[in-house]
């Protein structure tokens, strides 16, 4: 969907549905969390550059794994002003904070599956010993 070639391009919720592989249910979701403000051409939703723009930094942020207030919050913050240094310090905190969380899961895992393998273990060795025939008893 494109405007007069004085204005800015203009996206339908289908365009960005299938631009970044998600569903229209799925952008009208990140609308009502705040993340996306369409305006209205009749009963149709109309994309801006900026709705474009934050449904990707979205995106990222959810790949990264942060949560959606997290992504709001840096999002937001994107919009306030051309100052990207209060932005860019608190994304490093909330990576920051991520990267612990993630670390903790990767030791957490390591020690499961460290478990796992001993489990593993016993559970061979206890079926090799059944499987062993008895020694025949003297005559």
């Amino acid at each position: 969907m494109t405007t007069s070639p004085s204005s800015a391009r203009l996206f339908t919720i289908s365009e960005l549905a299938q631009e970044f592989d998600l569903t229209p249910r799925a952008i009208r979701f990140y609308e009502d969390v705040g993340l996306l403000t369409p305006s209205r051409d009749g009963r149709h939703r109309v994309y801006t550059h900026r709705d474009r723009t934050r449904l990707k930094l979205t995106l990222r942020g959810k790949r990264l794994g942060l949560s959606l207030q997290e992504i709001k919050q840096l999002v937001d913050m994107y919009d306030a002003s051309s100052d990207t240094k209060p932005q860019l310090e608190a994304f490093l905190q909330v990576l920051h904070t991520h990267r612990l969380q993630l670390e903790q899961q990767l030791e957490d895992i390591r020690i499961t599956l460290d478990e796992i393998s001993q489990h593993e273990e016993r559970c061979r060795s206890t079926l090799a010993q059944q499987q062993t025939p008895p020694m025949p008893l003297g005559d």
